[in-house]
């Protein structure tokens, strides 16, 4: 009994004194620049005493003497802080390098980017574009190397030609295939004029993916040829909260203009080549007149976190209303975003939900017309008379046309996946990705009633109705398996996708003028003003095959194995699939053990790969089978009523309008790629220089027959042995250092080489491009030669202005003549290089970006100046620049034919991109427990160009489409680009 007793008091003292040496310490753990950090484990050292830091990154922990705490949080260093008898800590994590590997989406997953084989470029959310920016191509222009962005025109949300590795075929399909978080976008047109990826909010982006070789791309075979952009959306960190609110005003003015005579020149040149100078006595700058400062408004508020290894979230709205140059141009999105991700069954099940929701609404003014007004109208001329708009004798004030010329689109779109996952056993995971992409468009082109002006007195209306539906089912396993030296990732999978296109439009004329829209207004169809109604629906399905072997050898030897087999309805029964296989190797030299002594390479990976993509974009509806239509037209009828006295009292006949083809097939691009990635000094310098060559074959083209005994003109048909080649050099490098404490200098770019080149082709030209206007509409500007670049301008070359007053042409053949056999490839509208400097510079809480981009070795046909300036425009009172008095003795009367006399250098250096920026100290200010950060920023967009180029804007491609066959290079009334300066403050709790 007495010693229970005395067993029972020392404990009891024990306990006592275990108590009295017991501390609480309470912190706050908080990253490099002093945010706090929620979910970080902090644990006594040695002992399972511990806990986690709340939402503010606190802590409250009981500790005993000399205790020592271990801090960690993933994605940075842990740390050990001793107590050291203190009571309140303030614990700062580093950022781990190993641990925030960039990880790069590759198709159906995401690897490393060191265990990557393929040809990826990557850019993540803080190196993006800045000010106003409406769709993600405008984000990466100038920020990957091989990737050329161009917009068509200076307009709101203009489209794009986004093209990566040079041009790899003839049709309009040389767009790159989006993949949105793991959904993959079709490029079917929406009903949208501007471009159709203005609906994603560029701020709800995290990163951008590009595929650019076959090895990376050939996952998605079919639709990969001209590269995979694959496009990563903002998620919530669980066990971080955070609310972000961004509020900006950006001012756009002309950047540009065209050096047209101003009145008193205009009045001295008219009288100097004896025109008639009609002279209203004013002075009217009309590209002054008809332009504006455009103020656009954006704002958008996020927030996000979620609860560790439970469940994390992301939402968004967001307003993005942009105003043009021009009067009656806008584009205003409204959109909405939630991304919800969900854990189960300690983690093995796995849901992601992705759901974005917009409406863009877009307005356009009568754009060619407008800028054509703008370069000619004669500058004596008022905009104005006694407060009204100037009536014209003979043709519409463009002050008025403003007013009653409207072009309307409102389009609603919904993109919305589920992608649930689940762990089966260790290292083997199905998921299943449910999507589906909806839109809705309605577009009205209406022209009010206008008295005052013969054959427009009437008005019209055209309205479009397009509707679009894209479902996706995919199903994928994949097994993961490490063992000692040895990784394999091995996936397989299935995908179909169910494609919808549906658009109705009608042509309406004769509204009432009773200040009522026609938009809004009834209208009967009658004999006099017949109501045109034209309805088309497509269905296209697409089911697909693949797999994928990942394997890596200590880390040092790496290869990747992918096929692809892809079913089409867009083909014939003969070749309804198609396989398309890569393989590619990788060796991180940086890992051998020759190599353990090296202080030079922190990184250096040499890369090669080969593989096949496929090409079905630009291909109508299901071209290979035939196609008839009812008509009355050129004799389609049958005589087999004899009361009848007209072609109209005979039934319909039944032409063909296309012939079936079951042996069409896949384009197809065959890719070789040599890389090697480095870097040095503790990768404060990094790069990558990439060795490509691509070679498109099997192109496919609407093309004449030979044989002219054929029921149609032409046929969608592979051409034999036509190719498409592509080759070329890409480098990139990136630097970054600190100078001191404060200083922080990031210096980067990129630069390619592309050789493109058109072989072995049957046509002596395919044309692309081609002159539009009175007296020269159907003249070949450029397109595809034999031997040459894709859009080598093909026309004669311009040597003067000869003794009768007309244009002297060279004599290519000798034959005393100037006919089209003296035609010769004169340059391409295709780069041969492009380039960008990035610059980046922090001093304490000041921040400088700079990013310009360029290209050289290109041409630009300057169709504006063909159309507008010459001596006989002059001559009828109309403006010009000094290129129509160029040659003195050229006669009035001669004509503007396509030739090199309008043919310019379109070379350009841009400061695309200027930001400069400051971050209030919240802390000093003592607004740390309410805000975490403030920040504002002043950004220019185009600041300035260095260029040859007379235009308005060098980079422009404002052609026309001729079957399909994309143009690129010609400018023709296009929409001036403005130049931007944007204010932001940005707002994170």
């Amino acid at each position: 009994m007495k010693n229970a007793k005395l067993t029972l008091l020392i404990a009891g003292l024990l306990l006592v004194g275990t108590a009295w040496a017991q501390t609480t310490v309470t912190g706050t753990v908080t990253d490099p620049e002093n945010v706090p950090l929620p979910g970080a484990t902090v644990v006594e050292k040695g002992t399972t005493n511990g806990t986690t830091t709340d939402f503010d990154g606190n802590f409250a922990i009981d500790v005993g003497d000399g205790a020592v705490l271990e801090v960690s949080y993933l994605g940075y260093s842990s740390t050990e802080e001793p107590v050291a008898g203190q009571t309140t800590l303030r614990i700062q994590l580093q950022e781990d390098a190993t641990q925030l590997e960039d990880v790069v989406v590759v198709g159906y997953g995401t690897q490393k980017k060191s265990d990557v084989t393929g040809s990826i470029g990557s850019i993540k959310s803080e190196d993006f574009n800045k000010g106003v920016v409406a769709n993600p191509g405008q984000l990466v222009q100038g920020k990957i190397s091989g990737v050329n962005v161009t917009a068509v025109s200076g307009e709101p949300g203009a489209a794009q030609n986004i093209v990566i590795r040079g041009l790899g075929s003839f049709r309009s399909g040389t767009t790159p295939l989006f993949v949105v978080d793991g959904f993959v976008i079709d490029n079917t047109s929406t009903g949208v004029a501007s471009n159709p990826l203005n609906f994603i909010n560029p701020q709800d982006i995290e990163s951008i993916d590009v595929l650019k070789d076959a090895s990376a791309a050939a996952i998605y075979g079919a639709r990969a040829a001209n590269g995979v952009i694959a496009i990563t959306t903002k998620k919530g960190m669980a066990g971080k909260t955070e609310m972000n609110l961004s509020v900006s005003t950006a001012f756009s003015t002309f950047a540009n203009k065209v050096d047209v005579f101003g009145a008193d020149e205009f009045r001295e040149q008219v009288t100097a080549i004896g025109g008639n100078l009609q002279d209203g006595g004013a002075d009217t700058d009309w590209q002054d007149a008809l332009t504006r400062t455009g103020i656009s408004k954006n704002v958008n508020f996020s927030m996000g976190g979620g609860a560790p290894d439970k469940f994390s979230y992301y939402v968004s709205t967001g307003v993005d209303d942009q105003e043009g140059v021009l009067e009656n141009s806008s584009l205003t999105r409204y959109s909405g975003r939630v991304n919800l991700n969900q854990k189960a069954l300690d983690g093995r099940l796995n849901v992601d939900i992705n759901l974005t929701a917009s409406r863009t609404e877009n307005d356009r003014p009568d754009i060619g017309a407008i800028v054509s007004d703008m370069l000619q109208l004669n500058p004596t001329i008022p905009a104005f008379t006694n407060g009204q708009p100037t009536l014209f004798d003979d043709r519409l004030n463009p002050v008025v046309r403003n007013r009653i010329y409207k072009d309307f689109t409102n389009s609603n779109r919904i993109l919305a996946n589920i992608s649930p996952s689940l762990e089966i056993v260790e290292g083997l995971t199905y998921k299943l990705n449910l999507g589906v992409d909806y839109s809705s468009t309605d577009r009205d082109v209406q022209q009010t009633p206008y008295a005052l002006l013969e054959g427009l007195d009437e008005g019209t209306l055209q309205t479009t109705f397009t509707r679009n539906r894209n479902t996706l089912i995919e199903n994928t396993l994949t097994y993961n398996v490490s063992k000692g030296v040895h990784n394999i990732t091995f996936l397989i999978g299935h995908s179909y996708q169910d494609i919808y296109f549906q658009q109705k439009r009608f042509e309406l004329e004769g509204f009432a003028d009773n200040d009522i829209e026609p938009r809004f207004q009834d209208q009967l169809s009658s004999q006099e003003n017949p109501t045109s109604l034209n309805s088309v629906a497509e269905k296209n399905e697409l089911q697909s095959y693949f797999g994928r072997l990942n394997y890596g050898y200590n880390e040092k030897y790496l290869i990747t194995a992918t096929m692809r087999a892809d079913g089409s309805s867009k083909f014939g029964a003969n070749n309804e699939y198609g396989y398309f296989p890569s393989v590619a190797l990788a060796w991180n030299i940086n890992k051998e053990d020759f190599m353990a002594d090296n202080t030079v390479f922190n990184t250096l990976k040499l890369r090669a790969s080969w593989g096949q993509t496929g090409n079905q974009e630009g291909i109508d509806n299901k071209v290979t089978l035939a196609s008839y239509v009812d008509s009355k037209a050129d004799n389609d009828t049958y005589p087999l009523s004899p009361s009848a006295t007209t072609s109209d009292g005979y039934p319909f006949g039944t032409v063909p309008v296309r012939t079936a083809n079951p042996n069409l097939q896949w384009e197809v691009a065959t890719q070789m790629n040599v890389g090697l990635d480095f870097g040095l000094m503790n990768n404060r310098l990094t790069g990558t220089l990439n060795y490509f060559d691509k070679v498109t074959s099997k192109v496919v083209l609407l093309s004449n027959r030979i044989d002219p005994i054929q029921p149609t003109e032409k046929i969608w048909t592979n051409i034999p042995e036509l190719e498409i080649h592509n080759s070329g050099v890409e480098f990139s490098l990136d630097y970054n250092t600190q100078i001191g404490e404060d200083f922080f200098m990031n210096l980067g770019g990129n630069i390619t080489f592309i050789d493109n080149e058109v072989a072995n082709s049957p046509f002596q030209i395919i044309t692309t491009g081609q002159a539009q206007g009175a007296g020269q509409t159907g003249a070949t500007i450029n397109g595809y030669l034999n031997g040459e670049p894709a859009g080598t301008f093909y026309m004669k070359e311009f040597i003067g202005i000869g003794a009768d007053g007309l244009n002297q042409f060279r004599d290519v053949n000798g034959d005393g003549e100037s006919l089209d056999d003296d035609r010769i490839p004169v340059g391409t509208a295709q780069p041969e290089l492009i380039y960008a400097i990035n610059l980046g510079f922090n001093y304490k809480n000041f921040d400088l970006g700079l990013n310009f981009n360029g290209i050289a070795g290109t041409k630009v046909y300057n169709h504006t100046a063909m159309s507008l300036f010459s001596k006989s425009q002059l001559n009828q009172s109309l403006n010009t620049t000094d290129f129509a008095i160029q040659f003195p003795d050229e006669d009035i009367s001669n004509s503007n034919e396509v030739s090199t006399r309008y043919l310019e250098d379109g070379s350009f250096l841009r400061l695309n991109n200027a930001t400069l920026g400051y971050n209030l100290d919240t802390q000093n200010m003592g607004l740390s427990d309410l805000v975490k950060q403030i920040r504002f920023t002043l950004t220019g967009q185009n600041l300035f160009v260095i260029t040859d180029y007379t235009g308005f804007d060098p980079e422009v491609n404002t052609g026309n489409e001729i079957d399909g066959i994309q143009t690129f290079g010609i400018d023709r009334f296009t929409y001036p680009s403005p130049r931007t300066l944007v204010v932001s403050l940005n707002v994170t709790f």
